[in-house]
C-alpha cells in the first residue's frame, strides 16, 4: 500500500514537468536541424541538452519500473515509452520522444473528454506534425536523390501524410524518413479515434438527457392530467354538496 501512494504521488509530481521537458526535448532537437547554419557552440549545447533530458526519462522509467508490482505487466502496457527511450539510438527519431507529451495530454484530456478533446485533438495534431517533419527532414536532407529538401517540403509531407491524401510528391526514402511516416501515420490514426470517441461521447450525453428531459415531461403531464380530472369533478358537484363541505356554512339538519 505504501509503495502504491508513492508511485502515485511521484506521477502527480512529475506529471507536467516531465512533460515540459519532452517539449524542450522537441526545441533542443528542432532547432539545428531548422538552422542549419547553428554555431558550433550552440549546437553542441543542444545536443547535450538532448542527452541530459533523455537520461531524465530513461531514470523516470526505470524508478516506475521498480515500483511496479508487476513489472512484466508493466513493461506491456509502456511498450511506447520503453520504444521511445531507445530512439536515442537513431538521431533523426529522437524528436519522436515528445509522444511522451501526448501521453500524458491524453491523460488529462481523458478525465474530461468531451471538453478538452478538442484542444488535445488540435494540439496533439500540431505538435506531432511538427515532429515528424522535422524528423523526416533531418534523416532526408542529406540524400541527393531526396524530395524533401527543406522545412516547406517535410511540413507539406506532413500534412498530406497525417490526413491520409498522400500526393506522392513529397516522399521518405530513408529507412529512418520511412519510419518517422509510419509514426505519423499512427499517430494520425489514433487522433482519428479521440475525435471518434469525444463525438460519441457527446451524443450518448446529449441523447441521455433527452431521455431524462422527456422521463420528467411524462411525468409532469401526468400529474396535470390528474388535476385536471380532480377539477372535473369538483365542478360537477352540486352548489348544495359543496355548501354541506364548508364550515360554517349555517346550514345543518332541521329539528
Amino acid at each position: 500500500m505504501r509503495r502504491d501512494a508513492f508511485a502515485e504521488g511521484y506521477q502527480r509530481v512529475v506529471e507536467w514537468p516531465l512533460t515540459g521537458a519532452a517539449v524542450l526535448f522537441l526545441g533542443a532537437y528542432s532547432w539545428p536541424v531548422l538552422e542549419p547554419g547553428m554555431v558550433g557552440s550552440l549546437r553542441r549545447a543542444c545536443s547535450v541538452a538532448t542527452v541530459v533530458i533523455w537520461a531524465v526519462f530513461a531514470g523516470d522509467f526505470l524508478l516506475r519500473l521498480g515500483l511496479a508490482r508487476r513489472r512484466m505487466r508493466f513493461l506491456r502496457e509502456h511498450v511506447v515509452d520503453l520504444l521511445v527511450l531507445a530512439l536515442p539510438l537513431l538521431r533523426p527519431l529522437r524528436a519522436l520522444r515528445v509522444v511522451t507529451a501526448l501521453g500524458r495530454l491524453n491523460r488529462r484530456a481523458a478525465t474530461s473528454l468531451r471538453g478538452r478533446a478538442m484542444v488535445y485533438v488540435v494540439g496533439g495534431v500540431g505538435l506531432l506534425g511538427f515532429t515528424a517533419a522535422v524528423a523526416v527532414l533531418d534523416a532526408e536532407r542529406s540524400e541527393p536523390s531526396a524530395s524533401i529538401k527543406n522545412f516547406g517540403d517535410a511540413a507539406w509531407w506532413a500534412v498530406t501524410t497525417i490526413t491520409t491524401v498522400g500526393y506522392g510528391d513529397r516522399y521518405p526514402i530513408t529507412g529512418a524518413g520511412r519510419v518517422a511516416g509510419v509514426g505519423l501515420m499512427l499517430g494520425g490514426i489514433a487522433l482519428l479515434g479521440v475525435v471518434t470517441a469525444a463525438l460519441a461521447s457527446w451524443f450518448v450525453e446529449h441523447v441521455s438527457r433527452q431521455e431524462r428531459e422527456e422521463a420528467d415531461l411524462r411525468v409532469q403531464v401526468s400529474a396535470l392530467v390528474e388535476e385536471v380530472r380532480a377539477l372535473r369533478v369538483e365542478l360537477r358537484r352540486t352548489p348544495s354538496e359543496l355548501a354541506q363541505q364548508e364550515p360554517g356554512s349555517g346550514i345543518g339538519p332541521t329539528a
